[in-house]
């Protein structure tokens, strides 16, 4: 039998039938035919490159395996996407290029046998396979531009300094001083994103926004995806969140895009590190926490987080002249979401039911003062 021969009917057997015992025949026949190696390869190079065409990108795709398999199928498809770059014809920006330079990989002496192997195989392109249609984020393909993303503009200055205090508000031990690092660099970012708006329009630039995916990973995601649109509603950007992939699309103007990417990563480990204390507070008290705390701590966190955001954001001066500029910024950036998401619904934040985790989400929150403070040079 040839190689294609042998993939053909482990496919049939295993990808469109979801049996587990089909799913072993189907392992059974190429662990049998190592000849088979590279055109089952070239099989799941064809499936990413189907994946791209139904609007998702490669961290998309590694997160959604996470989720749904795991960290050895997650290795797999990595593997796959980066042979798939490899003799893929079409020029990808830059963002798209940094997603598969991230990518886990998965060498082939790491195999513990053809049989694992290929069953491992098997379960990530029945995946691949299912995966439904998304919202294509890569508007400017359509306009002659290069897909993926446009191109990364170098980091600025200003960018540098957002990056270095908010790795500051992560290393440092003390709530306020993380509290008061983040509202420095929140300043910085609204100032940022007023600069861009006024060289683009002294510039006559006409560029449109775009859109990226964030990761929205559990547990609390829900919480987490609050954060997140509070972070992009105060850097002039709007967030869908996605609960079935775990990720939410941000759509706004590069600069701002990439602040948002900034502070909710530095927002989220601080979070995470202010929740284990107040835990470890707790439990000195002899109170056992349970899920309930933590849920109802990282929703009044993004909560207060975000209306102190707000705050932050709107204590930046910004001239009349430069008002038309960013009103039609705001506009540009509520068509292009309108495009791609046409129809949204709202969700109620769930388990947020424990007093003691909301209390403690709170004062974690406002832990610094944001309003009153010496303004930055």
């Amino acid at each position: 039998m040839s190689t294609s021969g042998t993939v053909d009917r482990a496919f049939r057997s295993a990808l469109y039938d979801t049996g587990d015992d089909t799913l072993d025949t189907g392992a059974s026949l190429l662990a049998a035919d190592p000849a088979a190696d590279a055109e089952l390869a070239r099989r799941g190079e064809d499936l990413v490159a189907s994946a791209w065409q139904r609007g998702w990108q490669p961290a998309d795709v590694v997160r959604v395996v996470r989720r749904e398999l795991d960290e050895t199928h997650a290795r797999l498809a990595g593997s796959l996407i980066r042979a798939q770059a490899l003799r893929d014809g079409r020029v990808r920006g830059a963002r798209w290029q940094a997603q598969v330079a991230e990518l886990p990989t998965s060498e082939a002496a790491a195999r513990a046998d053809r049989f694992s192997y290929a069953t491992a195989v098997l379960e990530l392109y029945r995946l691949l396979l299912r995966l439904p249609a998304l919202e294509p984020l890569d508007e400017a393909a359509g306009a002659g531009e290069p897909p993926g993303g446009r191109e990364r503009k170098p980091e600025s200055r200003m960018l540098g300094r957002i990056r270095a205090l908010l790795a500051k508000a992560e290393a440092t031990g003390f709530p306020e001083e993380a509290e008061a690092l983040s509202a420095k660099a929140q300043e910085l970012m609204a100032r940022h994103s007023v600069d861009e708006a006024l060289l683009a329009a002294r510039a006559a630039v006409t560029e449109g926004p775009d859109a990226v995916r964030i990761g929205v990973d559990p547990p609390y995601e829900q919480a987490k995806a609050v954060l997140l649109d509070a972070v992009a509603a105060a850097n002039h950007c709007r967030a869908v969140w996605n609960e079935a992939f775990g990720f939410s699309t941000v759509v706004g103007f590069a600069s701002d895009l990439e602040a948002v990417e900034l502070l909710y990563t530095s927002l989220l480990v601080q979070a995470t590190g202010a929740m284990t204390r107040a835990e470890a507070a707790q439990r000195a008290g002899g109170r056992k926490r349970t899920k309930t705390f933590r849920q109802s701590f990282l929703a009044a966190y993004a909560h207060r987080v975000g209306v102190r955001l707000a705050a932050a954001a709107a204590e930046v001066p910004v001239g009349e002249d430069l008002l038309p500029v960013l009103a039609s910024r705001e506009v540009a950036v509520g068509e292009r979401m309108d495009r791609l998401f046409p129809e949204t619904t709202t969700t109620r934040l769930r388990g947020v039911s424990d007093a003691a985790g909301w209390e403690e989400g709170s004062r974690a929150a406002d832990a610094a003062q944001v309003r009153g403070r010496k303004r930055l040079p």
